[in-house]
């Protein structure tokens, strides 16, 4: 769910899925949209990046055995979601994996999905993503000018947030290379045989190539993107086939589990992105499944209809009582409605069902600082500091922890989680300035102070800085000596 500083604002959204930063990580999809880049690769309007716990655990469970089969370490790999519906998936900067939300909901069956994350992993484990250095460092602005858009999204402003963001140009140079046909074929190559590794039907695969095959005839303005940058041919579809339909493992279909994690999936995204009206038409009354109702609540509640909506989602809750993310869907109901007192105890039990995911305990540590009882903030503290263990780089995270410490009157605390907030989006010079305040209020060689003095160092210093660092090292020396 996308946290907030205060508890009534709300998103267009929701919260089940956040407003977040790719390069920070710092929100949760369970109802986030960041800030909008450009509209050149979107066909329908503004592309954003979303996170969600429930939805990246689905991805995840779906890829990794793939980056193991690899030979990547799967924990090293990053997926990110793209709030676009065009159908795309692409590789860049490394072993960064970005599928689109058109491509997720128009995949039949994980089988499909798992073809694409295969066929991209084969790219990176190719070595097919060396770039120039103009393009690596696009992409390092692009990440890092999506993280400068969370805060202003975060703090209720999405249009200084869109304000924020570089033009399409700097998206264009990570996603437009183009791979030679070598290379295309080489990772299709790889795809089947990672699947077969990993135990899993490479016919998802050719299926999903063979489903969209005509875009090749049309012009690259109206062809999906992700057949503009992977194009494909007679050729390579057959050699593709052939191979796969000869491993041992073509016959294997997806399990009953695997085909509900995927329907839910599909559900809670469509429900999220699209309009309320949309969802209820996708998912009428009529259809009793758990994905259905799952998106009905979340359409309810993102239309407003907050009792509606939390009697459906204690329903479902009734049903699955160990499932955190329908807690956590209750939680943001709540929280979002201005009801943060009622939220903590939805939030807290997805944070006693998932201990180890840092979004939802960010989510129970910004309801318990919006309660605005001073009995609350030292656990709030708690929650933050562990959820800040989990992801370091999540500014947002470290914007709250800020927060919490200011209410606590510990001014050299707040200054450093500001200086680390900054630091996580690439803004060294507030880093700076932030880390050079906090040790002024910190205790002289304390773990923060030295943490604020590294922050201070790598922040690319001025002479004077170092100049300041170098007197109050001998200041404080000659107090030592007297």
């Amino acid at each position: 769910m996308s946290p907030r500083p205060a508890p009534n604002p709300r998103s267009k959204m929701g919260k089940a899925i956040n407003w977040i930063s790719a390069a920070a990580s710092a929100a949760a999809l369970s109802g986030a949209l960041l800030a909008p880049i450009d509209t050149a690769f979107a066909q329908d309007g503004p592309v954003s990046l979303i996170r969600d716990t429930e939805v990246e655990a689905t991805l995840h469970a779906d890829s990794d055995p793939i980056f193991t089969a690899a030979g990547l370490d799967a924990k090293g790999v990053k997926i990110y979601i793209v709030q676009d519906n065009d159908l795309n998936a692409f590789s860049a900067g490394g072993q960064n994996v970005f599928i689109n939300t058109g491509l997720i909901v128009k995949t039949h069956d994980p089988n499909e999905l798992e073809g694409v994350v295969a066929h991209e992993t084969g790219h990176i484990a190719g070595g097919h993503l060396v770039r120039t250095d103009g393009e690596k460092q696009a992409l390092a602005t692009y990440l890092l000018t999506i993280g400068l858009g969370v805060l202003a999204a975060a703090a209720g402003a999405p249009d200084v947030a869109g304000g924020l963001l570089y033009s399409s140009g700097y998206f264009a140079a990570i996603t437009a290379a183009g791979y030679s046909r070598t290379q295309e074929s080489s990772a299709d190559q790889a795809a089947v045989t990672y699947l077969e590794r990993s135990g899993q039907s490479a016919k998802g695969l050719v299926d999903f190539f063979d489903y969209y095959r005509y875009e090749e005839v049309f012009s690259d303005a109206k062809r999906f993107r992700y057949f503009i940058d992977h194009p494909l041919s007679e050729d390579r579809i057959e050699a593709l086939s052939q191979r796969a339909a000869k491993q041992p493992h073509y016959g294997v279909v997806d399990s009953p589990e695997a085909l509900e994690r995927h329907a839910v999936m599909v559900a809670k995204l469509k429900a999220f992105i699209n309009l309320p009206a949309q969802t209820q038409y996708d998912y009428p009354e009529t259809d009793q499944s758990y994905p259905a109702r799952y998106a009905r609540a979340i359409a309810d509640y993102r239309d407003l209809q907050t009792d509606r909506a939390l009697k459906e989602t204690e329903a479902l809750i009734a049903e699955q009582p160990a499932n955190p993310y329908l807690y956590e869907l209750k939680g943001q109901i709540l929280f979002e409605s201005g009801r943060a007192k009622e939220a903590e105890p939805a939030h807290r039990r997805s944070v006693e069902l998932n201990p180890d995911a840092p979004l939802l305990r960010m989510n129970l540590g910004q309801a318990l600082l919006a309660e605005d009882d001073p009995a609350k903030v030292d656990e709030a503290l708690a929650q933050l500091h562990k959820a800040s263990t989990m992801e370091p780089d999540n500014a947002f995270v470290w914007l709250l922890l800020s927060q919490a410490y200011d209410r606590k009157g510990q001014a050299g605390m707040a200054r450093l989680a500001a200086a680390e907030q900054n630091f996580s989006l690439g803004q060294g010079g507030d880093a700076k300035m932030f880390a050079m305040r906090a040790r002024q209020q910190l205790a002289k060689d304390s773990p923060e102070w030295r943490r604020a003095t590294d922050i201070v160092l790598v922040s690319n210093p001025t002479k004077e800085d170092l100049r300041a660092l170098a007197q109050e090292g001998s200041t404080n020396q000659a107090v030592k000596q007297r």
